[in-house]
């Protein structure tokens, strides 16, 4: 539902308007600056769930003045509320965000489909954006979202300008992208590093950042930043970034100084103004100056600088390999003309007449508009000896000081000598801003009726439930694990990498597993793009024939399957997050059958959602990182054949590392193995719907032997004693 004062007018951001500057504000006084120096709206997080746990970030009070702030000025303000939400914060929720929806708040950036509902159940006219945490990759989970009611998307920062042309050709959604600042080597919101090896989640927004430390690859002695980007500036590409469809500039950095903020904003808002200044045909002459890019690169120095994915898949070249002796953070603000507050210009007209109210009018223009106030004071009084002059009334009332308003235009109409207090007139004045700034502020407040939806409940058995009775399913990464798992009465499912079929030589496995009864799932792609759009298209009715269902990693997968007829049960893995009850629900709406749990909650937070169709991960070596980037090609050669490589961390704890040539992009694992021996009573309690053991790297017949092991244990057993390293994961401890 449109503001009263908006019309169709396109505005900064919008689909067919202008092209946005978003900042980063990570207090009022950087968002003030951000504004001053030409953003067209600001990115900031309040005291809960947003992405930057460790930021100053915005009390509620200052969040409030910050709304009606952007909106006296023009401006947009955009809340954070970007990480995974458990089931028992939706009360928190509820109460965070009401203040702010009642003040006029432009849009929340939501990363979590259960927090996606949740805010179009409760207010249902703030508009939703979709973070680049949901790693949206293509125009099919972008249509998507647009239908449910998703106004703009963040797409993953790793599609190229191509990738992003497709998703503004085939949908009406407003398209933000990164152009400036850090860059994370893993695909956005599919990164568990910090969580596992150090207990602080970037789901929640605490990452530790450990890929910004020293790693050394296994064939390499040197320990390097192996997994450390470069910062991102791409302002040389604002033609291609433009001519792409997208919509909106972002720059990173809501945890950097106000003179970064500054500078970053007032060359983008520059150059992207060159840029739409320049006559068709002559938009070829586009240039940014030696020293514009010079200011630019000092405004903060710490990585080097990328121009990132928009023209690559990957590359040495964006990596900061070799860490500077000292690192340096030198920053330097450019000089904008506007280191001032904004003041917005207003127009007025003073009315005085001997024996009457003065009359004071103050008229604003806004988007599709205006906004007028009259206000009246003391009765003027006929001058007895030396009147009030006009140049002494302009004087006086353009003294708006540190007011968010300015005169543009004042016109004061006098009839005789008159007096009047100046004490008068500056209440007048000060009456009059002040009624036009309620007047614009409470333009964007929101009054609808809006109640809370009461939470859904939960559908889980509320019984104990034996091992024995819980199927055992196995997903399986070679062929060879697979017939390992076959030899397992115990097993009922096995999920098997699709890449196993893309080499062949499968049908036989399949054949087996069918005649022993054992169902057999097609284990999807964890990122799906042009590689994985090539390769279903291909093979993805003979896999239909084949397996006996499908498990995706992505919305993406799950979407494609329902596009293409795919009627045979899907299950979504552990990166198809559901941390919720709400989330839980998308899924099985979309039509999911068994959903693998979160690999971030512990056993009291699982025992919150549903669990009848959760699949609870007993065993295996998670994946912690999914890049875009290649270990092997960075460090050595691209061989263009799966395989596997390790790197190690300063503790010398080894990571294997899958290259997944197939759909290019790599993915790191967790140094021990998951292993919940000896958590039977937890497991019971929550009688999830399926067991589930993990096989990465290991042999036929190191999978027969923890299989084995599983399979006594299982059967009510005593549990084995597991003689190597290994963890709980968070079953036990969760995340903050």
């Amino acid at each position: 539902m449109p503001y009263p004062h908006q019309t169709d007018k396109k505005e900064p951001g919008q689909k067919g308007g202008p092209v946005e500057i978003l900042s980063p504000a990570g207090s009022l006084d950087i968002l003030k600056c951000a504004f001053a120096a030409g953003a067209d709206a600001v990115y900031a997080g309040g005291a809960c769930f947003g992405a930057r746990a460790f930021a100053q970030n915005f009390t509620e009070e200052e969040l409030l003045e910050g709304i009606d702030y952007a909106h006296i000025h023009g401006k947009k303000l955009y809340l954070t509320v970007n990480t995974l939400v458990k089931e028992r914060e939706f009360d928190q929720l509820y109460n965070y965000l009401l203040p702010f929806y009642r003040q006029g708040l432009d849009a929340v950036i939501v990363q979590d489909m259960g927090v996606m509902e949740f805010i179009r159940e409760q207010f249902p006219h703030l508009p939703i954006h979709a973070s680049t945490q949901m790693t949206v990759t293509n125009a099919i989970s972008a249509s998507f979202l647009e239908q449910k009611g998703v106004t703009r998307v963040v797409p993953a920062r790793e599609l190229s300008l191509g990738e992003i042309r497709q998703i503004s050709d085939r949908t009406d959604l407003e398209i933000e992208c990164f152009v400036h600042g850090a860059l994370c080597y893993c695909y956005s919101g599919r990164c568990l590093m910090s969580s596992m090896i150090g207990g602080r989640s970037g789901n929640r927004g605490q990452c530790a950042q450990p890929c910004r430390l020293p790693w050394r690859a296994e064939h390499d002695r040197k320990e390097r930043d192996l997994l450390s980007l470069k910062d991102l500036c791409a302002i040389d590409l604002i033609p291609d970034l433009v001519r792409a469809g997208i919509t909106s500039f972002k720059i990173e950095g809501r945890m950097k100084q106000p003179s970064y903020v500054e500078t970053v904003t007032a060359m983008y808002r520059k150059y992207t103004d060159l840029y739409d200044s320049l006559k068709e045909g002559k938009q070829d002459a586009f240039r940014v100056s030696a020293e514009d890019r010079r200011i630019l690169m000092e405004a903060y120095q710490r990585r080097g600088y990328t121009d990132g994915y928009y023209t690559r898949h990957n590359g040495r070249e964006m990596l900061s390999l070799n860490r500077p002796a000292q690192a340096q953070k030198k920053e330097t603000a450019v000089k904008t003309g506007k280191e001032q507050p904004l003041q917005k210009k207003i127009n007025g007209k003073l009315i005085l007449s001997p024996g009457k109210s003065a009359t004071l009018i103050l008229s604003a223009a806004l988007t599709g508009g205006h906004a007028e106030v009259t206000v009246t004071g003391d009765t003027v009084q006929e001058a007895l000896s030396r009147p009030l002059s006009r140049e002494q009334l302009q004087k006086q009332l353009q003294k708006t000081g540190n007011t968010e308003f300015a005169f543009q235009d004042l016109d004061i109409r006098t009839e005789g000598d008159i007096f009047l207090p100046l004490q008068s007139i500056n209440a007048l004045r000060r009456t009059g801003l002040e009624k036009l700034k309620d007047r614009i502020t409470d333009s964007f407040r929101r009054t609808d009726d809006v109640q809370k939806v009461p939470c859904i409940p939960c559908s889980a058995p509320s019984k104990e439930r034996p091992l024995g009775e819980i199927p055992l399913f196995v997903s399986a990464m070679s062929a060879e694990q697979a017939w390992a798992a076959l030899s397992i009465p115990a097993v009922k499912r096995i999920y098997l990498s699709d890449t196993v079929w893309a080499q062949g030589g499968a049908q036989e496995l399949l054949d087996k597993a069918r005649s022993r009864q054992v169902e057999v799932y097609v284990s999807m792609a964890e990122i799906y793009r042009r590689e994985a759009e090539d390769f279903y298209g291909k093979h993805l009715d003979a896999i239909a024939r084949n397996f006996d269902g499908a498990i995706v990693k992505n919305l993406e997968s799950f979407l494609l399957l329902k596009e293409k007829g795919f009627s045979k049960p899907v299950d979504t893995g552990a990166s198809a997050y559901a941390w919720n009850r709400r989330a839980c629900a998308f899924w099985r709406d979309l039509g999911a059958d068994f959903t693998e749990a979160p690999l971030e909650l512990n056993a009291q937070e699982l025992g919150d959602l549903d669990r009848s169709r959760m699949i609870l991960p007993v065993y295996g070596y998670f994946p912690v990182m999914v890049s875009a980037g290649c270990i092997r090609k960075h460090t050595k050669a691209c061989t263009r054949k799966a395989r596997w490589t390790s790197v190690t961390d300063r503790y010398h704890k080894k990571f294997m590392v899958r290259s997944e040539c197939l759909y290019c992009y790599n993915i790191l694992y967790n140094p021990d193995p998951l292993v919940l021996f000896g958590q039977e009573k937890e497991i019971r309690a929550l009688a999830p719907g399926a067991l589930l053991c993990g096989f990465t790297w290991e042999s036929g017949e190191r999978t027969r032997e923890v299989l084995e092991m599983f399979r006594k244990w299982h059967c009510g057993g005593q549990a084995p004693q597991w003689e190597e390293g290994f963890t709980r994961g968070h079953f036990k401890r969760g995340v903050k």
